[in-house]
This record gives C-alpha cells, structure tokens and sequence, in this order.
C-alpha cells in the first residue's frame, strides 16, 4: 500500500517544487505613495502603454512610479501593459504597489512575430515583445485613439502630459529626432547597394528616432495599416539581410523622415550605452524631462552589481524593489 502512494508523493512534491519557483521568479516591491489629481485638473485621459516582461519588471515599476510623481494630474493617467504572458501574480503586483492605479494587461500573442523576427546584435532585441510596438494597434480597444508607448527602461523627470499634448500636426508618430546621427549606419551595405531597396528614402530627409518613446496616433495606424506596411520590410530582413537592430529598423524604415519632431529633452536616450558592451554614457548637454537606458546597460542591474555609472543614481530614487540597497525617499 505505502508503494502505490510513491508516484502520488512525487507528482505532489513536483507541484509545490513549481509553485515555490514561481513565487520566488516574482518579485516584490514596497506599495507606492497614492499620488492625487490637483484641484485644476480635468477628465481627460493619457494613455500610456508600455511592455511588461519579468525580465524587466523592475525598470516598469520604477517607470510607472517617476510618470505619477511627476504628473500634474496622476489619476488621468491610463496605464495599458503589452505581455506574453497574463500572469495573475504580476497583476497582484501591480496592484499591490500602485492601489490606486488605472490600468489594463493585454495578451501578446508571440506567434505574431514567429518566423519574422532575424537574429540581432543583442539577445534581448529578438524577443518577441520587443516587436509588441507594433501591434499595439490591433491589441488596444477601439476607443483607445492616441497612446505614448514607453520603454520599460526609462524615467520620466517631467508631466507627462506635455509629451500628451504635443501636435501631431497630421502624423502617425511624433518622436525626438536625431538628424545628426549616421543614419546609414542602422541599415547593411546589403540595404544601401540595392537602388530598390534605399530608394524608400528618397524625397525623405530621414532621421534616426528612438522607437522607445513615440506618442502615437493609434487610429490613423490602424486605418493606414501600418501594421503590415512594417512587417513588409521584416520579410524582406528575412531574404536579404538589411538591419542589425531588432525592431527599430523596420519602423524607421516606414516612418523616418515623415514624424512630427519632438524636443530632444524628451528622450534623453543611450544611458545604457551601446549594444555590445554597455558602456557608461554621460548625460547631453540641455534640459531633460525623460532618461532613458537605451542599449544594453541597465541601471538595476550595474546597482545591484555594484558597479554603476553615474547616471544609474538618477534612476535609484524611484527603484521600489523591496531587496534594493538605496531606499526610496517617501
């Protein structure tokens, strides 16, 4: 009798064995302070949709926490989170440090991106949310018209609403451009030796922008269908090698040159260096109202190792996890 009992205590043992890993792969961070509306403020909603990955989870609590602190009117703000996964403890963390906050998870389904995504120069790059961006679209309700998509790696040191408010005077995306970096250097001679191909560009005074902060016009997105227009030009990566940088190339390739420009204090980007060695960067010059670790340094990761850059102190403030050594002024 106690022999026939052993396959049952070794499934039972299995079970909790998966249940004690899951609790401990989900961390835990202290409850937010409950950040008010002014008395000026009105109805009016921001949306503001961002990735949510384990993996980062950390970097979106931190987000999450600079945009409320800082907004004029925190409770407009609507928060709506891209996951593979809809895991219910992530949902249970969310709401446990931030009570008061406004928010919705939405499913994204991996098997959009299967077989469309190309090896890059950074593993982190070919995940398939990191191509969630660009669904975004057909994932959010219908209601939902405008949105600002954030990275999970940034802080936001200003209202955001002044990112909100900003015209889009026609666009599909409005973003800070960079028309004085090497703009051939994000696509391979592959791409600039093949007239078909470069000539996307032409009549275009193409710029480099970073895909990790866009206010976007979801509505005329979907009514464009750009969508499909940006996996056009994945397929193509997919015959003839074009691109190094996951996501970010095939959106450019779409909309470079053709955004409404946003002031450069607006994503204040490369904080996590380049990214192969994740190098400490020094802040530009000029006003700042979002930090962004953009490249393959991340801030909680150098703290944590204790090897930081300077910047990653700017981050520290507003780091809620619970095991973290500099402690969040309340």
């Amino acid at each position: 009798m106690a022999l026939s009992l052993l396959p049952l205590l070794g499934l039972l043992s299995t079970i909790l064995l998966r249940s004690a890993a899951t609790v401990a792969a989900v961390p835990s961070f202290r409850e937010a302070p409950a950040f008010r509306n002014g008395a000026a403020c009105s109805s009016h909603v921001v949306h503001v949709v961002m990735p949510l990955d384990t993996n980062y989870i950390r970097g979106t609590m931190a987000a999450v926490l600079s945009v409320l602190q800082h907004s004029t009117c925190p409770e407009n703000v609507s928060f709506h989170f891209l996951s593979v996964h809809l895991d219910v403890e992530i949902s249970s963390l969310i709401n446990s440090t931030f009570p008061f906050l406004t928010f919705e998870m939405y499913r994204f389904d991996p098997g959009k991106v299967s077989g469309k995504i190309s090896k890059s120069v950074r593993h982190a790059l070919d995940q398939p949310l990191n191509y969630a961006r660009i669904y975004m679209a057909d994932i959010l309700p219908a209601s939902v018209k405008q949105v600002i998509y954030l990275d999970s790696d940034i802080i936001v040191v200003d209202d955001i609403s002044k990112l909100w408010g900003v015209d889009l005077e026609g666009k599909v995306l409005a973003a800070p451009e960079y028309c004085h970096a090497n703009f051939t250097s994000y696509f391979t001679e592959a791409f600039w030796s093949d007239g078909t191909l470069a000539g996307v560009f032409e009549g275009r005074r193409a710029c480099y922008f970073n895909t990790g902060v866009m206010v976007v016009d979801v509505e005329q997105w979907r009514r464009g269908g750009y969508r499909r227009k940006v996996e056009e030009w994945m397929e193509v990566q997919k015959h003839k090698r074009i691109y190094h940088l996951g996501s970010l190339p095939p959106i450019l390739l779409v909309f470079a040159g053709n955004i409404k420009g946003v002031e450069h204090r607006w994503n204040q980007h490369g904080l996590g260096g380049d990214n192969l060695e994740g190098r400490c960067r020094r802040l530009h010059p000029g006003p700042i109202s979002l930090l962004h670790w953009s490249g393959k340094g991340k801030p909680w990761l150098r703290l944590d190792s204790q090897r930081p850059c300077s910047v990653d102190y700017l981050w520290a403030p507003y780091d809620l996890y619970r095991s973290s050594r500099v402690a969040l002024e309340e």
